[in-house]
């Protein structure tokens, strides 16, 4: 990012392995939806008007010092862009992922990277940053086997955050406008979907998750045990709390750009756990097993891959609304 609204390219000398370094080829970048505010805004102090963009990488191992342990040459790796000694990789950092190599100083397996089977497609590797956000949100909802989900917003991190639930046993509603967005949510999992455009939310939850037994709450209450709010917009969380049973979670993932107004009054009765996530303290690395085991599924989530030598395009799709779903770029 050079400025409010501008990107270019940058020509920069190869980075040089020392001794406990590894570089790393880029192969896979995906476009985050932050991507698109850091470059609304001319990028992230201290280094506005200069920030390198990319933190969702996915490459191999091209060198590596001598001091580095568990590490190869040639290995497919996908990297913690929060653990970066220079800064977060993309996100304000010296480094960015939309780039054709990124070093990791002081490399240690486990903390600053971690292998990967080479059968798994880079662009799917690509989504283990983003993933470990989904699962950082279920984390914080603390879902049990059975329990009963809705997850509203049925973009990349609701669709993690879906498979994540059913990894766990529990019964997942997806809620999107969108129709493509409600059949990529059956096809990797979902038990049922509903459009809330062209369809009644509390009556179809209620019917699918039953209704909640009397309680102090007013009103007809669904049985459901966890909403994740993963759309960001105000009517996510009017309905989650209209709805929510005694005792009920939600969680929020998504940003709102603006205040939303909460009723505490009117939720006092329902004793209502709100929980907040952002970024993956623990999880980018436990993800990864599960993108391992069920990297076709989460395959599905990919809607376009796109030559880095057109890396502006890619932003420009990514960041256009309902233009794509999840953009990776992809290096030769």
């Amino acid at each position: 990012m050079t400025g409010p609204g501008k990107t270019a390219t940058i020509e920069v000398e190869r980075p040089v392995a020392g001794p406990g370094d590894v570089l790393v080829r880029m192969r896979a970048c995906g476009i985050c939806g932050s991507d698109g505010l850091y470059i609304s805004v001319g990028g992230i102090p201290p280094r506005q008007g200069a920030t390198p963009l990319g933190h969702e990488p996915a490459g191999e191992i091209v060198s590596i010092g001598a001091g580095v342990r568990d590490l190869a040459v040639g290995d497919h790796v996908v990297l913690n862009p929060m653990a970066a000694a220079d800064g977060i990789i993309g996100s304000g950092g010296a480094q960015g992922a939309l780039s054709e190599y990124v070093l990791v100083r002081g490399a240690e397996a486990g903390t600053h990277l971690v292998t990967i089977p080479a059968h798994i497609p880079f662009e799917v590797a690509a989504l283990n940053e983003p993933m470990a956000v989904a699962g950082h949100a279920v984390n914080r909802t603390q879902p049990k086997a059975g329990d009963k989900v809705v997850v509203f917003g049925a973009g990349p991190i609701g669709l993690g955050a879906t498979i994540a639930y059913k990894l766990r046993g529990a019964h997942v509603v997806v809620v999107d406008i969108v129709p493509g967005r409600l059949e990529k949510a059956l096809a990797v999992g979902a038990d049922a979907v509903i459009n809330s455009a062209s369809a009644p939310v509390d009556e179809l939850l209620i019917d699918l998750h039953g209704e909640a037994p009397p309680s102090f709450a007013r009103g007809r209450r669904a049985g459901t045990d966890i909403y994740l709010d993963a759309a960001g917009v105000p009517q996510v969380i009017e309905t989650a709390t209209r709805l929510a049973r005694h005792g009920a979670t939600l969680g929020v993932v998504a940003v709102h750009k603006r205040p939303v107004p909460l009723d505490l009054g009117a939720l006092l009765t329902t004793e209502l756990t709100v929980v907040l996530s952002m970024g993956y303290p623990t999880e980018i690395f436990e993800v990864t097993r599960d993108l391992i085991e069920n990297w076709q599924r989460y395959a599905l989530i990919v809607s376009d891959t796109i030559p880095f030598a057109e890396a502006q395009r890619a932003l420009d799709l990514a960041t256009t609304p309902g233009a794509a779903d999840k953009v990776v770029v992809t290096f030769p």
